[in-house]
């Protein structure tokens, strides 16, 4: 594994209990960073930070991301504890299952909406401000190739995830002189326990779109998405980069 270079750094990482979040807060944590783990699941947070603690600096936040008042009371705890917040990463993310657009319910089209996209923006909204006091950031989304490619009976995530893409691109040219840079990672269908909510049908549609016919391991998406947290990332911003196997490779 080579080293990433983000010795100093605070790291805050929504749903950073598990899957792909956990996966960056383990990598983040051996390139030297402090991080603190944003979840909705208590009980999820402790176990991870108990078992992350061995690796260096971790802290956690009980964080609902579709409410405002609860992410700027993370941002301020994580800002007390560590000192500063350098890099968030926003891999929060639910699916609200599969069906046709037309079968799926109001409620759940609305609620992938507010996790995957509000949540996403009331995230980076309450960040960016310390991030300009302090003159560095990086931000970096976790969208999907389902945001690029819309995936049927997913036309809420996939409708979410491709206006994640579209934030991404307002907000990096928003802050594109500041020293703050904002990317986005596409991953295909990833080996985590967020395939419990898709339909076996679905795991095997989205497998056989993949060239490389595996899923997407956490930390193969953990190696890229805190290269784009990095210094090393100095001129990419507003961008989208494709981490699918193959699948979309525009």
């Amino acid at each position: 594994m080579n080293q990433i270079d983000l010795n100093g750094r605070t790291v805050a990482i929504t749903g950073g209990a598990r899957g792909i979040g956990y996966a960056v807060a383990e990598r983040a944590l051996r390139s030297g960073a402090s991080v603190s783990l944003w979840d909705v699941d208590a009980q999820r947070l402790e176990q991870s930070r108990a078992e992350l603690a061995p690796l260096g600096n971790v802290s956690t936040a009980t964080v609902d991301i579709t409410r405002e008042e609860s992410v700027d009371d993370a941002v301020k705890r994580t800002v007390e504890q560590h000192g500063s917040l350098d890099v968030l990463i926003n891999s929060a993310g639910i699916t609200g299952g599969n069906g046709t657009t037309w079968e799926l319910a109001p409620d759940v089209w609305r609620r992938v909406i507010d996790v995957n996209l509000v949540g996403t923006y009331l995230t980076c909204r309450a960040v960016v401000p310390q991030m300009l006091k302090q003159g560095y950031g990086r931000i970096v989304n976790i969208s999907s190739v389902a945001g690029k490619e819309g995936n049927p009976n997913a036309s809420h995530y996939s409708a979410s995830k491709a206006a994640v893409i579209g934030l991404t691109k307002s907000l990096g040219k928003e802050l594109a002189t500041k020293n703050i840079l904002v990317n986005a990672v596409t991953p295909a269908a990833a080996k985590t326990e967020i395939l419990a909510s898709m339909t076996q049908q679905h795991i095997d549609y989205m497998l056989s779109k993949i060239p490389m016919n595996r899923l997407l391991l956490p930390e193969e998406a953990a190696s890229l998405i805190l290269w784009l947290s990095s210094e090393d990332c100095a001129f990419s911003t507003g961008a989208v980069f494709d981490i699918s196997g193959g699948r979309t490779t525009y």
